[in-house]
């Protein structure tokens, strides 16, 4: 499943509500917090391609194998970086993906990037946070 969205902040709910919908429709909403957690993280790396990239975005989704892989898209050329929580009033969004995300990376390809991360969508894959591929580059929130 693959979403565009134009640059707005009305965006960032609905792929947030597409993620819901789309988890439905696989089956996969009776699965612990699967599609809370999924929303979340899709939110942040939406909100993220607005605020970095302010550009259109696509939200792409696939489930295989035990895994829910989301993907977003956008023109930007800054790549994420998880900053400590601290105290500041912003920039956890790369640290709640680093920390409920199995996996999660990012990747450079024509004018853009890709941000992208998986989640389990049984018992059988264990999460291995430790795991994540990314460029390095501007710190991002």
């Amino acid at each position: 499943m693959s979403v565009e969205y134009a640059p707005r902040p009305a965006a960032v709910g609905e792929a947030r509500a597409e993620v819901r919908r789309q988890l439905e429709k696989w089956g996969l909403t009776d699965r612990d917090d699967l599609a809370d957690v999924a929303e979340l993280l899709v939110s942040e790396l939406a909100t993220n391609a607005l605020l970095h990239a302010a550009s259109r975005f696509r939200l792409t989704l696939s489930a295989a194998h035990g895994v829910l892989r989301c993907e977003v898209h956008d023109t930007g050329r800054r790549t994420p970086q998880v900053l400590d929580a601290g105290c500041s009033e912003s920039g956890r969004g790369m640290f709640l993906v680093n920390a409920l995300a199995r996996r999660w990376g990012c990747h450079q390809e024509g004018p853009g990037k890709t941000v992208w991360f998986e989640l389990g969508t049984c018992g059988c894959v264990p999460p291995d946070r430790a795991r994540h591929s990314c460029a390095t580059g501007t710190t991002w929130g």
